[in-house]
């Protein structure tokens, strides 16, 4: 067993499996009501401005778009073990009017818009990926295991029709082929299940940390402690 690189910032190579499969799944139901909740607030609030009704719900979705960036990224580095720094550039010490006009015109705070809008239908394909990955795969790996409690005692595939099956799985014997590819499967699962969460950590660092022109710049953001669950 290898030993998990850990980055400089604390960060692993390789996210662990666990936080990698539980983060995957999470990502749909967050993803459908941080879009509907984001696009909802910014059109409104978009359409409503020039009667100033707008501003305040403008003003409400910026905030909590950036509150929510928070939240991720201390999500990615729980369940991930990668650490994400935070990106916003310090507010003046002047009037609200000021800090307002910093917010918006930090480029940070519209990545984490474009994070949560992405996140919706990156969220459908990699869910959709990984529940079918592991359904076949622990559908073959438990096939000795299940198929005598089947209608008719045995797997039948395609099964809706009698006079076209290709598949007959009828014995326990019969079955161990089909489990032992069922365990390749689910060697393959897991290693996708660590890759697409590698690339979804790639993706997350790009639109909710700093950029590297930032970073070569001088960290012109606050700085936050590497190993803080509460990153950002």
């Amino acid at each position: 067993m290898t030993t998990p690189q850990i980055e400089q910032d604390g960060s692993r190579s390789r996210p662990p499996f666990a936080g990698s499969l539980g983060f995957l799944l999470m990502n749909l139901p967050l993803g459908i009501f941080a879009f509907v909740l984001f696009l909802t607030l910014f059109s409104v609030g978009l359409t409503t401005a020039l009667i100033w009704v707008g501003l305040p719900i403008t003003a409400l979705a910026v905030l909590l778009s950036r509150g929510a960036a928070r939240v991720e990224r201390a999500r990615v580095y729980a369940l991930l073990d990668s650490y994400i720094p935070v990106p916003y550039r310090a507010l003046p010490e002047s009037s609200q009017k000021e800090r307002w006009k910093a917010r918006l015109k930090d480029g940070a705070t519209w990545r984490d818009l474009a994070y949560f809008v992405l996140l919706f239908p990156l969220g459908v394909i990699q869910f959709s990926l990984v529940v079918t990955f592991w359904a076949v795969s622990l559908a073959f790996a438990g096939l000795p295991i299940y198929f005598r409690y089947l209608p008719e005692g045995a797997y039948y595939f395609p099964a809706y029709d009698a006079d076209l099956r290709w598949i007959t799985v009828d014995s326990t014997v019969e079955a161990l082929p089909w489990a032992a590819l069922g365990v390749l499967f689910i060697a393959v699962s897991v290693a996708l299940t660590r890759s697409m969460a590698a690339g979804h950590v790639r993706f997350a660092a790009a639109l909710l940390g700093p950029t590297r022109r930032m970073e070569e710049d001088g960290s012109p953001f606050p700085a936050t402690p590497a190993m803080t669950t509460v990153a950002g």
